[in-house]
């Protein structure tokens, strides 16, 4: 046969080729379909895609960076600060207080020991939450300088530039509704929120007071 082999048709062709037969003994002929050229289509679909990712955006521009149950509460308290790397802090005892290094930065601050809060306070309330999550003296004390820093611990406290609400600074207040519809008043729904807030963006409070420390946000 020399260099080429003899042709043989594939499965498909002899199907076919069948079926041609078979509409011709019948006096029928294959209806002719528009030919549509190579790259036409690229347009239209291009802008499907690009439509369809905008109403992604749209409606929920958090769907895919933060698919977590408590995606919107652990978000960044401030709209844009996302690109923040947060270095666990690293703890150490100090005379009257705690010591917390950050990272390589080797940033140092010190935090005085919080003491035992006075019961039935907002801070005993948040000693009690801090350690049932695990947090020791040292991560409680971290959160009363954190919430001291943010609002003096007053759940009515509002800032003016930002709308930043309650113990917490929660941006915005609403947030803290994940909690209770009483977020606005109740100092113990706020704690709530803040507690978790930090547990899932920080994991401690000593963490989120360094970020504090170095941002003015956390």
């Amino acid at each position: 046969m020399g260099r080429h082999e003899a042709y043989r048709p594939t499965l498909g062709e002899i199907t076919n080729s069948k079926f041609d037969t078979w509409l011709a003994k019948r006096g029928l002929k294959r209806p002719k379909l528009p030919v549509i050229k190579r790259g036409a289509m690229l347009p239209g679909l291009a802008f499907i895609f690009v439509t369809g990712l905008l109403l992604v955006t749209a409606v929920d521009p958090y769907a895919g960076n933060l698919a977590a149950a408590y995606a919107d509460d652990f978000a960044p308290n401030v709209e844009g600060q996302t690109t923040d790397i947060i270095t666990p802090a690293s703890v150490s005892f100090a005379r009257g207080g705690f010591e917390l290094v950050a990272g390589n930065k080797v940033v140092k601050l010190f935090v005085a020991d919080a003491g035992i809060p006075s019961v039935g306070s907002s801070q005993a309330f948040a000693r009690t939450l801090s350690l049932e999550l695990g947090w020791g003296q040292d991560q409680y004390s971290c959160l009363v300088k954190l919430w001291d820093r943010e609002s003096r611990w007053n759940a009515l406290a509002q800032n003016g530039s930002s709308g930043a609400y309650g113990i917490p600074q929660a941006l915005p207040g609403s947030r803290m509704a994940s909690e209770g519809s009483d977020w606005a008043t109740n100092p113990q729904t706020q704690i709530r929120w803040g507690v978790k807030y930090i547990g899932g963006r920080y994991k401690t409070p000593c963490t989120a007071l360094l970020h504090s420390n170095d941002y003015g946000w956390y």
